[in-house]
């Protein structure tokens, strides 16, 4: 079976599915739309565009969204992505948040859009080191969410190919990883314990917990880069009333936040803060 071609109203149709549900804009997409799902129609059998979103729309499991959101966003990612926002959580965030949270010695981090595993691991990881013997003291679980259920259960799984690792130091890898030989690696239990998955999707209204009790680190990184304006700054607002006065907020060095149009303090490139009371 050839692949079908997408028609105009087929492509507004999909274009309004994935704006309306999960705020990403593919309105100038149209070759990649094609290119990315064409195969797999054909391939399942589905003759049009049009029978495959009655098929994603009408799956109460939930399968055949996370496969449309798969195929149409790039979940890439690697260890130690961005090291500048390592460092200055090292050197500025964690001594900060120390010093706000000596009573209970919670901290309260969250990876939104987490993808595979890795943006967390590494925090994770980091936090271990940071604190080294004192580490028991401290809660520091972090959040980690994404839409997609397969990436949560890929990144629960915590096995990574080697070539995504080079980030790492040879100390981190010997401490942090089981070797499974055939160039994987799989992260160390005690730092899977640190990580707790969720599935969440971003244009959904932030739990009233999340309220109640604030985070003191956010990370957002390269998703915003699928969200048209006014859908971005939503959701900076959004993450804006779940950030704790002093607390800071991620995001990637491809993205932007309108500094007219947030609350947050412009700290340095890709790094925001709520700002103290």
């Amino acid at each position: 079976m050839a692949n079908p071609e997408i028609t105009e109203a087929e492509f507004k149709r999909l274009v309004k599915y994935m704006y309306d549900n999960f705020g990403i804009n593919l309105s100038a997409k149209k070759v990649l739309v094609q290119g990315r799902l064409g195969n797999m129609l054909s391939e399942r059998g589905f003759a049009s565009y049009d029978q495959y979103l009655d098929a994603v729309m009408s799956d109460s499991t939930g399968a055949e969204v996370t496969t449309i959101l798969n195929k149409l966003t790039t979940n890439h990612t690697f260890f130690m992505r961005e090291p500048e926002h390592y460092t200055f959580l090292k050197e500025t965030i964690l001594p900060y948040m120390v010093r706000v949270n000596q009573d209970k010695h919670v901290m309260r981090i969250w990876s939104a859009a987490c993808s595979s595993g890795e943006e967390c691991y590494t925090t994770a990881m980091l936090i271990d080191q940071y604190f080294g013997s004192e580490k028991g003291k401290w809660d520091t679980r972090i959040l980690a969410t994404d839409i997609s259920q397969s990436v949560i259960s890929k990144a629960k799984a915590g096995i990574y190919q080697e070539d995504g690792m080079k980030g790492l130091s040879n100390e981190w890898k010997a401490r942090y990883f089981n070797n499974l030989g055939n160039g994987k690696y799989e992260i160390c239990q005690g730092i899977k314990d640190e990580v707790i998955f969720k599935t969440f999707n971003l244009m959904d209204p932030m739990p009233d917990k999340y309220k109640a009790k604030p985070f003191d680190l956010i990370f957002c990184r390269n998703v915003m880069i699928y969200f048209d304006q006014p859908t971005k700054q939503a959701l900076v607002n959004r993450f804006y009333d779940v950030v704790k006065p002093g607390g800071y907020f991620y995001i990637g060095h491809a993205e932007s936040v309108n500094r007219n149009e947030t609350k947050f303090t412009y700290i340095q490139p890709a790094i925001y803060r709520h700002p103290e009371q």
